[in-house]
């Protein structure tokens, strides 16, 4: 039998059949540096490490399908899982209305974003680093899940944490050329750099396309250094997995 997986299972309110869980870096196979539950298998880990690190995984939230995986670039670009996709997907974002569908994205510091429709017939699940939340990948996502924005809810699951994503000058002005209120989301450090707060750049971007059940955010990546892989803090690392899905 397996142990049991410590699992990251978000304390809120979730539709009937709908579920979110993130994983954490520990309880699997994996060697150094990616010790041990790394279910990247793009970042030079051994595949069958990966893969029964996967396996792991999906018996211990006992998912009703295999996780689509997405080779994730970040961009905005969003896919359906009742399409036809090639595997794995070139994209950021997914969405889904079939039940037993579960999504997924990988992370290390970026921002994982999982949504559903408060009656729970629509699930989303998005990758956010900075970049990908400059060119539009939560207003593509919340677009393709063609709900009432006011309708849908959202978790923002483990990501780098205000104290410790540092950021040059270009960022902050990027993203306020898009927002003027996106400067409360910067403090002045050191010379020209800037602390950035991911959390509140996500949330006042969903603010602004009407979407108000925000939660989580609660966490960093960098400073939970015995939970949490970080390619900020570590360089060559493994991935954390968060995900959504629909009861079978």
């Amino acid at each position: 039998m397996l142990p049991e997986l410590p699992i990251l299972v978000p304390d809120l309110a979730l539709p009937k059949g709908v579920h979110m869980a993130v994983s954490t870096r520990l309880g699997g196979v994996s060697q150094e540096p990616w010790q041990s539950l790394n279910l990247g298998d793009h970042v030079g880990d051994q595949p069958a490490a990966v893969a029964t690190n996967r396996q792991r995984l999906a018996a211990a939230l006992a998912l009703p399908a295999e996780p689509l995986w997405l080779r994730q670039v970040h961009g905005a670009r969003i896919v359906n899982w009742d399409s036809d996709l090639e595997v794995p997907p070139a994209a950021d974002g997914s969405v889904a209305r079939t039940a037993g569908a579960v999504l997924a994205v990988l992370t290390a510091d970026c921002l994982p974003v999982l949504a559903c429709s408060q009656d729970g017939q629509v699930i989303a699940a998005l990758h956010a680093g900075w970049r990908g939340l400059a060119g539009g990948i939560l207003e593509a996502g919340i677009a393709a899940m063609q709900v009432e924005p006011a309708q849908i809810l959202v978790y923002l699951g483990p990501a780098i944490g205000p104290a410790a994503f540092e950021v040059g000058p270009e960022v902050r002005e990027c993203f306020v050329a898009q927002d003027v209120g996106a400067r409360e989301a910067f403090r002045p450090g050191v010379g020209d750099r800037y602390w950035a707060d991911i959390y509140a750049l996500a949330r006042l971007r969903l603010q602004r396309l009407g979407v108000g059940a925000v939660h989580g955010g609660e966490h960093c990546t960098v400073t939970e250094a015995g939970r949490f892989f970080s390619y900020r803090r570590d360089g060559c690392t493994g991935r954390m997995a968060s995900l959504i899905w629909r009861e079978g």
